[in-house]
């Protein structure tokens, strides 16, 4: 999954970065609003970590600006002004979750779990499909019971496929959510995941739909 942090402590930023990272999220980080908005009109991002302490544009304006274009996507408002009316200006202006800090990390990526598990459509936060099991919150996958070993872009992209299960995602879409910025993207990258997790789990887990992209088909069978 790819989340965009918009935090200008540096400090802070590069911490919730390498932590989100570890938790195998793909991380853009954006040091000021103006950026943070320009990033939010163009990428497909499955969550936001927003300060709202922001220069060139308040984290408000931000998180304005984006439902103002009906953007769906969630986002978790994170800030220092603990008092009740932020925590409203906040929320009324589009906010899924709030989080004040000092924070831990644990809590942050618990939280982005959630607010990407609802904003897919799913309230579990354990998915299963075909005999296969995907724990996200301990980045753990088993198949009949038996874990299986992934990379974190393999276990991203059967994420994206399991949460999305009966929708066709394109290529194009999976790179966008397996690579932030600045990653090096092999033109073949995605098919070369899909051949390891068919190998690895069941060939016919991943249908092609030619000239489309790739699916799990919803209530699949193996």
């Amino acid at each position: 999954m790819r989340v965009l942090v918009v935090e200008d402590d540096v400090l802070l930023g590069d911490a919730i970065q390498a932590g989100l990272r570890q938790s195998g999220y793909a991380v853009d980080w954006m040091k000021d609003g103006v950026s943070a908005d320009q990033a939010l009109s163009t990428e497909p991002y499955a969550a936001v970590v927003l300060d709202l302490g922001l220069p060139r544009l308040s984290g408000l304006e931000v998180l304005r600006h984006l439902r103002g274009r009906n953007t769906p996507i969630p986002v978790l408002i994170l800030t220092a002004r603990d008092t009740v009316d932020d925590r409203i200006k906040g929320l009324d202006a589009g906010a899924d979750d709030y989080l004040v800090k000092p924070f831990d990390m644990g809590e942050l990526a618990a939280r982005l779990r959630a607010l990407v598990r609802r904003a897919s459509g799913s309230a579990a936060p354990v998915l299963h499909t075909a005999g296969v099991k995907l724990e996200p919150a301990a980045h753990r996958v088993l198949y009949h019971d038996q874990p299986v070993e992934l990379s974190a872009r393999e276990f991203a992209l059967l994420h994206a496929l399991m949460l999305n299960a009966g929708k066709v995602l394109s290529r194009a879409r999976l790179e966008e959510q397996l690579y932030a910025w600045g990653d090096e993207i092999e033109s073949n990258a995605v098919e070369v995941h899909i051949h390891h997790l068919r190998r690895k789990l069941f060939p016919g887990l991943i249908e092609t739909i030619r000239g489309v992209g790739y699916l799990i088909p919803a209530g699949k069978g193996s």
